[in-house]
């Protein structure tokens, strides 16, 4: 759970990369489809979509209620919310314009995400229980904004554009009331991509003008933004935490990009390693301390990237792939999200596109980290 809750990150990977977040980007030629997987039963079920070609799921929680987005007869994408255990899937519309995303559930099912208006602005929103009534949140002085994660508590968590341009991330009050901004570690961008129920926030943020981005933590109710340090490069990236202050996300090394965990509050970074290949990104974790994420398998850079699932705090990342009786056709590349029940959602690509797609969502990553939230309406 990336404590969005169930979460990125994301939200992240598209394809191989990292796609939780990235927000409307051209899945409909991907075929991306969400899986809801059972490792009891090493089963993997498709979650459907709303009437198009593809779905992408963000965030689960502890009863299995799955949130993502999906692509509608028309091609355009609408958020949508299942029921428990990922049982049926249901547009949650939009506030007013053609498409809508949501990234984060809680355990009394208020979803957060994000929707253009009728007026081609993009807007947080959150709902209400069960994912009834999708509203705009404030935002910190200028026009748009982005919501990543829920806590259970209805503390919404994002990045928002300022009144002077600059994107911050934000925390909510409870039930998504007001809007305050979170800073930055020196440099004028920072958003936040998750959030546990004492409200500790965790994402990245500019250090300077020199373009290094850090990963950070607060304490409770969001106050005290703290970096976390890398795994010996220049920059890193928080995407979720859990209810001990586990943060999970990824980090430069000399050369690569890792995923790590970390202790209690934050504490202490961790190399999670790799599946055999030179790069990782941890993107979900839940209260044991499992991870879940995405990994190159093979040390040349060649081939798709595998999702990935690991033991409690982190310990022995092993292929989601071969844990589950897979359709024929259908391989994970990403998995996006754990909750305590050990419920995992991942991402599938027809194992044919699967290495033209991680190709361009690793350029998609990059965009993301230095991103400006787009405004024009898609």
């Amino acid at each position: 759970m990336k404590i969005t809750y169930g979460s990125t990150c994301r939200q992240f990977l598209l394809g191989a990369a990292l796609l939780a977040g990235f927000g409307f980007v051209a899945h409909a030629s991907a075929q991306t489809r969400s899986y809801l997987i059972d490792l009891h039963g090493r089963t993997a079920a498709d979650l459907g979509t709303l009437g198009g070609a593809t779905s992408s799921a963000y965030g689960i929680n502890d009863t299995g209620h799955i949130v993502g987005h999906s692509s509608i007869a028309t091609g355009d994408m609408h958020a949508f919310i299942t029921g428990p255990d990922g049982a049926g899937v249901r547009d949650l519309g939009t506030l007013g314009g053609a498409n809508s995303s949501a990234y984060g559930i809680n355990d009394t099912g208020h979803v957060a995400g994000h929707s253009y208006t009728g007026k081609g602005e993009m807007r947080a929103f959150i709902t209400g229980s069960h994912g009834q009534g999708m509203k705009p949140l404030a935002t910190i002085g200028g026009a748009q904004n982005w919501a990543n994660a829920i806590n259970d508590a209805g503390q919404v968590v994002g990045e928002s554009a300022a009144a002077n341009g600059a994107w911050h991330a934000f925390v909510t009050g409870p039930h998504g009331a007001g809007m305050r901004d979170l800073g930055t570690l020196g440099g004028n961008y920072s958003a936040a991509w998750g959030i546990n129920n004492t409200g500790q926030v965790v994402g990245s943020s500019d250090l300077s003008a020199d373009g290094f981005v850090r990963a950070f933590i607060t304490g409770p109710d969001g106050v005290g933004m703290r970096g976390l340090g890398t795994l010996g490069g220049e920059s890193s990236w928080a995407w979720g935490i859990n209810d001990a202050g586990q943060v999970i996300g990824h980090a430069d090394t000399n050369g690569a990009s890792h995923a790590f965990i970390t202790g209690a509050n934050g504490i202490d970074m961790r190399d999670l390693g790799t599946l055999g290949g030179a790069s990782s990104w941890a993107l979900g974790i839940n209260d044991a301390g499992q991870v879940v994420g995405s990994s190159s398998v093979d040390p040349t850079g060649a081939g798709p990237n595998h999702a990935f699932i690991t033991g409690p705090d982190g310990m022995g990342m092993r292929d989601l792939n071969s844990l589950v009786d897979l359709p024929d056709g259908v391989f994970l590349n990403s998995a996006q999200d754990i909750n305590n029940a050990g419920q995992v959602i991942a991402t599938a690509i027809p194992e044919l596109e699967s290495y033209a797609l991680m190709l361009a969502g690793l350029v998609l990553i990059q965009f993301r980290v230095r991103r400006k939230p787009l405004g024009a309406q898609m």
